[in-house]
């Protein structure tokens, strides 16, 4: 484990300065500044493809202690531009761990500070929003502070950002059903996390993961039961060939699922806005409504971007009465749509993540009701499209 704390420095686009300590690989990185809540998970959290071009500022002010793991990350490599902790870990203490957290950082070049007072940043940010920032430790944080800043500043900003294509899979891979095949899936990368396939494949569902760039032929050659959009980094606005693709996938009459990226472009192509949130949701204890049944839902969120669609009522569509399925309990921001056609449900999504390897796990019952929406899709009756 490295022990040696060179100074560091943090440099917000505001112009805002804190200093502490090196955390993981000493060198300069530049990236958008975000909070997030959770308490656990941060190897999930780490690797995460939506936090591509992220530097991510950690509010539970313990991290490390249960090291690093080789069962538990949610893509091929960490992601995160940058790492924010106040006291990192002494020493790991897991039966599951094989390496320390902060020897993996420095392994996957990732530049991180410690050492600072990360519940005054994150009041920062939520006051200003989400913003560019940089760390810099070694050599680079002995330049000027002028130098610095620049640095920041000439950062690309998140909003306009066409990322997904950058964290997605370039070749179309299979995930097999555990068990009996009940269901074909043709599930479109955007930065799809691990679990997500794994959870479908326990369901009987055979996953198909495609590249983002992926065409409504090879999505058909498949010949799935269903499609699915994954969550993924960047700003929404940018997705207009994957909202095309779904478009036709909803022509087509195919039943959609889709989680965070996948609800964002979700809502694009129903002809809704987006708009970028001003410091988002990031964390696993975000309250959510499902208004489909009541129920309050305390799930994992990472996004900064939403949907901007009418809470109340609903909006005809060449593709159905769409409605607002689940809004957050902190600020009404829309958690999922779903659509319907002659009040049979054929589409629907949610902004968050049901998968939630680091938990919590109360809405793993989406996954049940994409099987059931498949199921009754092709089973011919009266109760055709409707779903539990």
């Amino acid at each position: 484990m490295l022990t040696t704390r060179e100074p560091a420095v943090l440099v917000l686009e505001d112009g805002r300065t804190l200093t502490g300590r090196a955390y993981g690989r000493r060198g300069a990185t530049v990236g958008e500044a975000v909070f997030s809540t959770g308490m656990t998970g941060y190897q999930e959290t780490l690797t995460d493809p939506s936090y591509h071009r992220q530097v991510v500022v950690m509010t539970a002010p313990h991290v490390g202690n249960t090291g690093w793991n080789d069962e538990d990350d949610e893509s091929g490599r960490i992601w995160v531009a940058g790492y924010v902790v106040r006291d990192p870990a002494l020493r790991p203490s897991s039966w599951r761990s094989n390496r320390s957290l902060e020897d993996e950082l420095d392994a996957q070049g990732v530049v991180g500070i410690c050492d600072l007072d990360t519940r005054a940043l994150t009041r920062h940010l939520r006051e200003r929003g989400a913003m560019r920032v940089g760390i810099f430790s070694g050599e680079e944080a002995a330049l000027p502070a002028s130098e610095l800043l620049a640095r920041v500043t000439a950062a690309p900003e998140m909003s306009g950002a066409s990322l997904a294509a950058e964290v997605a899979t370039t070749e179309a891979y299979v995930v097999p059903a555990v068990g009996e095949r009940r269901f074909t899936v043709a599930a479109v990368d955007l930065g799809i996390k691990s679990n997500t396939p794994r959870m479908m494949a326990e369901r009987g569902i055979e996953v198909h993961v495609l590249p983002a760039t992926a065409t409504l032929e090879e999505v058909r050659s498949v010949a799935p039961d269903g499609v699915f959009f994954s969550n993924g980094p960047g700003d929404p606005a940018t997705a207009q060939v994957q909202a095309e693709l779904l478009q036709g996938v909803l022509r087509a009459g195919i039943p959609y699922f889709g989680i965070c990226f996948g609800n964002q472009i979700f809502g694009k192509a129903l002809g809704f806005g987006t708009y970028k949130l001003k410091y988002g949701h990031r964390g696993i204890n975000q309250p959510v409504m499902d208004r489909t049944t009541g129920k309050v839902e305390v799930t994992a969120h990472n996004h900064g971007f939403a949907v901007d669609a009418p809470l109340e009522g609903s909006t005809s569509t060449e593709h159905g009465e769409v409605t607002v399925s689940h809004v957050c309990l902190n600020d009404d921001v829309v958690e999922g749509l779903e659509v319907r056609r002659d009040e049979r449900l054929v589409a629907f999504s949610v902004q968050y993540h049901p998968e939630a390897a680091a938990g919590p796990h109360d809405a793993a019952y989406l996954f049940d009701r994409f099987t059931e929406l498949m199921e009754s899709t092709r089973t011919p009756g009266p109760t055709q499209g409707e779903v539990a």
